[in-house]
């Protein structure tokens, strides 16, 4: 979903249209249609998510998204609409729920992200990036990933991506982590970094992308 030649308002008009023309089926136990992907900076989670959107024609939001369509009411709104009556009881239940088991007090802004998640988590078929989007879905249909990497091999990659020295892609990385714990710690009051808080952990150090891909493909059960 993330692409330069459309405004955010076309890509969530695209996607709302395309959740209308959809029939609504509720998820089979054990069947996981939702990918929530977590990355330490210049690990190449954005590049495993976008792999892993294209072999299983699955849609595809990215942090940044995600978090204009919770910055706003309407748009929060308009989404938590395309669900069916159903839909929409089932996740207000989840998300009180969910407010009362973590001891969560929601801003405005935690509201209208747990409102665009679950919406997309409702629909499935599903690749999120970021946002603590595995820590607002519930476990069923879910998987859950953690990409990590060494610090050299991320050192490098940020240089290589935004052509910057080393020095600066380093104080680049140290300031995404620390933003990124920061929004965890925050609003769901939990480690970005704890392991029990994924079904997975690869490490794009030890694999290239593509095959880090597929093996979280055949680990979350998908063909």
């Amino acid at each position: 979903m993330k692409t330069k030649s459309r405004t955010t308002q076309q890509i969530i008009e695209d996607q709302f249209k395309k959740w209308k023309a959809q029939k609504y089926e509720d998820k089979q136990p054990g069947l996981r249609r939702v990918i929530c992907i977590s990355r330490e900076p210049g690990s190449g989670g954005e590049i495993i998510a976008k792999k892993l959107s294209e072999t299983l024609n699955f849609d595809l939001f990215h942090q940044e998204v995600i978090h204009e369509m919770a910055e706003s009411a309407n748009v929060s709104t308009t989404l938590f609409e395309s669900l069916d009556e159903r839909g929409l009881n089932t996740l207000e239940n989840w998300i009180s729920s969910l407010v009362d088991d973590r001891h969560l007090w929601p801003d405005k802004y935690l509201q209208h992200l747990m409102k665009v998640v679950g919406t997309i988590g409702r629909h499935g078929q599903a690749v999120i990036v970021g946002r603590g989007a595995n820590f607002i879905l519930p476990p069923e249909g879910l998987f859950r990933v953690r990409v990590i990497a060494p610090m050299a091999d991320r050192i490098r990659n940020v240089a290589q991506y935004f052509k910057v020295p080393e020095k600066e892609a380093t104080l680049r990385i140290i300031q995404t982590e620390s933003d990124r714990r920061a929004f965890i710690r925050k609003y769901f009051h939990a480690d970005i970094s704890d392991p029990h808080h994924y079904d997975m952990i690869v490490n794009t150090g030890t694999f290239p992308l593509e095959v880090t891909a597929d093996i979280i493909r055949q680990a979350a059960d998908l063909s």
